[in-house]
């Protein structure tokens, strides 16, 4: 254990499985105290007790969180401010892949929901904490599949739902907010990149059928391996003033043209914090 993170609070979503579990495991070996999100309270403390194991590390702590609603995420900054004070590396990892249409408890299109509207949220209630424990880092999953548009006219596909088409959208928002909020955060000793993690075999997909069959040819990398960047990225000293990036494999790589675009990341701005008002009832 060591190795730069000791002393440090890092917050992850969606760690009970796949590359948030292998972030949380790799960090937690360089002595991060990790407190991890779950929605499953038996597999949530099964996997904090895994992670102690493999690391080591007993300074491992979970809070529950559903993603697909504004209110329970408020609930969990709350409990994670009261108990914590402190936040080093937040890392909005969780993700899913719907190719049928479903809806988050708001009633928005869950992988909008989930994807972004999220992570724009939790950073959002967290920032205070977040300047306070300064120098500090934000790291947002993203992927290489982020190509397309903002569809600003039907954001949430009501007129004709495309799973591949949301996934990519959402993937393509968290660029966008990224690159917005670095830009926002630059006096605040606050640094926010982005990454694609690789093809990885994880749960993301929660349809199955024709796709996953389609996706598990391609499925080659572990979730150990994609967990590299993001464990990069909340521990490397050389990348400490590094913001607005997009990465890959530990590298900066090239971004679509769309997701570099400030007026459409500004526009999508609003647009989640009239969603977020708009929805949450609470």
């Amino acid at each position: 254990m060591g190795n730069g993170m000791n002393g440090k609070v890092v917050l992850i979503t969606g760690a009970t499985s796949g590359i948030g579990k292998a972030t949380a495991i790799g960090l937690a070996k360089m002595g991060a105290k990790i407190v991890f999100t779950y929605r499953d309270r038996k597999k949530g403390e099964e996997t904090r007790k895994e992670i102690i194991d493999e690391t080591k590390n007993s300074d491992i702590h979970s809070i529950y969180c559903d993603l697909a609603s504004f209110y329970s995420i408020g609930k969990c900054c709350d409990e994670f401010i009261e108990n914590y004070g402190r936040l080093d590396v937040l890392i909005n990892n969780a993700g899913l892949w719907n190719m049928n249409e479903r809806k988050s408890s708001d009633g928005t299109e869950e992988t909008f929901a989930v994807n972004f509207l999220a992570p724009f949220l939790m950073t959002e209630l967290l920032l205070d904490t977040l300047k306070k424990s300064g120098p500090s880092r934000i790291i947002n999953v993203s992927s290489a599949l982020h190509k397309g548009k903002i569809n600003f006219d039907d954001i949430e596909m009501k007129n004709e739902y495309n799973g591949m088409k949301a996934y990519a959208q959402s993937k393509l928002a968290v660029i966008l907010f990224t690159r917005l909020l670095a830009k926002n955060l630059e006096k605040d000793g606050i640094t926010v990149n982005c990454l694609h993690p690789g093809v990885i075999a994880t749960n993301i997909i929660r349809d199955r059928g024709k796709a996953i069959r389609f996706l598990s040819r391609l499925l080659f990398k572990s979730p150990k391996n994609g967990a590299r960047t993001s464990i990069y990225l909340a521990s490397a000293p050389e990348i400490e003033n590094t913001t607005g990036e997009y990465f890959s494999n530990k590298k900066i790589v090239k971004s679509s043209d769309e997701s570099k675009d400030m007026e459409t990341a500004k526009k999508l701005w609003k647009l989640a914090e009239e969603h977020i008002k708009i929805n949450d009832k609470n």
